[in-house]
């Protein structure tokens, strides 16, 4: 976890931290944490709250941190629902063709059940999952539609992914490395599963620019819990605040909530509806492929990209990538070699990539639905930097000039500007 600073005037243990030396990678994460969050994480919409706010005892900001830093909670089951608004706008008949070319579907060669394709479902509208927990080694998520359902089941070694609807099974095997660095299984579905994998990825962004409060108490899937409030202290920054209920027993977070600056509906509402940490039964996680479904095995999805062109080595991709859009290495203040520059500290920061070609073309040049959607998209920006166009959601906002800059971060379009000026 991050470095912090709290604003409780009775916080315990505020000493020097040995940590401190990740402050400024984690004023870094800030617009990669928000975009995870907001995008591809499956976090958890609120219960209804029962009648009255339970009494528990006081905690400050740090204890409750720490009380979340100490949870351990190794079996779960339970339900939970999960509304992402970003504010898109409608793709239309683009969607399908956009979801064929990112996940191989068009060419034959995916399979509905792979989770790589399957969960970016989550990233938009309102979903019902349930869960299933025992320890590293087995977890069952299911995604409940009307009609159908998605299982994504681990047990021991095997990874199976199963569609209903299409009667399509995905198979892998566990990554052993993976799963002792705690990721659970193998490269293709390794994003936060819990809300406390939630919490722990918002708290990176918490320094000495964000507020950190207890912001009073909750009852969540018929649990007590904490609130704790996180709060930005700048301005110019488009999250307006993170809520996270903490199960007063367990110290799990039950419920993650994300609210833009510009006001409205959450961008991630999330919470369970229901939860039990009893042990769940060994035949949750068993799994045998329906007979007459089509089973894809992991390798023959990566001998499928080979034939594609992507099973080239990483230096030959390197190459192609620079013959492409040039070497992408940062110029400017901050600027690595090994990464994008970045502009701004805390819930300002923006990272800014140089693409080495040209700026996103006007709807006229490039004509039909794709013009008439990046036209209905983009924003006009001009300023010291020169002339671009400002793709917007209501959280993540991108500025992409004409000589193929582009600029990213979790704040406003005066705020994208400025720093673009900076850059100059």
């Amino acid at each position: 976890m991050a470095p912090y600073e709290v604003d409780d005037s009775t916080t315990a243990g505020e000493g020097d931290d040995p940590r401190a030396g990740r402050r400024k990678a984690a004023r870094y994460v800030v617009p990669v944490t928000v975009v995870g969050i907001a995008a591809a994480t499956i976090g958890l919409v609120p219960a209804l709250a029962d009648a009255g706010d339970p009494d528990l005892p006081d905690l400050t900001a740090q204890q409750l941190i720490e009380k979340i830093a100490k949870s351990d909670v190794q079996q779960l089951s339970g339900t939970f629902k999960i509304t992402t608004d970003l504010g898109l706008p409608d793709l239309g008949g683009l969607e399908s063709g956009l979801t064929s070319g990112l996940t191989g579907s068009g060419a034959g060669d995916g399979s509905s059940a792979d989770p790589s394709a399957k969960l970016t479902e989550l990233a938009s509208g309102t979903h019902t999952l349930r869960i299933a927990v025992d320890g590293d080694d087995r977890q069952k998520l299911s995604l409940v539609d009307k009609a159908s359902e998605y299982s994504l089941i681990h047990n021991g070694k095997d990874v199976w992914g199963y569609d209903s609807k299409s009667d399509e099974v995905f198979h892998a095997t566990a990554d052993e490395a993976g799963r002792e660095q705690g990721k659970g299984h193998g490269k293709r579905d390794e994003v936060p599963a819990t809300p406390k994998e939630l919490t722990e990825e918002a708290l990176k962004a918490v320094d000495d620019t964000t507020s950190v409060t207890v912001d009073g108490t909750a009852h969540v899937a018929g649990r007590d819990a904490y609130r704790l409030l996180i709060e930005p202290k700048q301005s110019g920054t488009t999250v307006g605040a993170i809520t996270v209920a903490v199960d007063a027993k367990t110290g799990l977070p039950l419920k993650f909530t994300l609210t833009p600056s510009g006001g409205g509906a959450a961008v991630v509402d999330a919470g369970f509806t229901q939860v039990s940490f009893a042990k769940p039964a060994a035949s949750t996680f068993d799994f045998t492929p329906p007979k007459g479904a089509k089973v894809t095995e992991e390798g023959d999805l990566d001998k499928g990209a080979r034939r594609h062109g992507e099973g080239r080595s990483e230096e030959d991709f390197r190459k192609e990538l620079e013959r492409e859009f040039g070497s992408g290495k940062p110029k400017g203040p901050k600027g690595r070699e090994d990464g994008p520059v970045v502009i701004g500290e805390g819930w300002n920061t923006v990272a800014v990539f140089d693409t080495g070609g040209e700026g996103v073309p006007s709807g006229s040049e490039v004509g039909g639905d794709l013009g008439g959607f990046l036209d209905s998209l983009g924003d006009k920006a001009n300023g010291k930097f020169g002339s671009g166009t400002v793709f917007s959601t209501r959280l993540i906002n991108a500025l992409v000039t004409d000589d193929g800059k582009v600029y990213v971060g979790a704040v406003d379009k005066a705020t994208l500007v400025k720093a673009a000026d900076s850059a100059k």
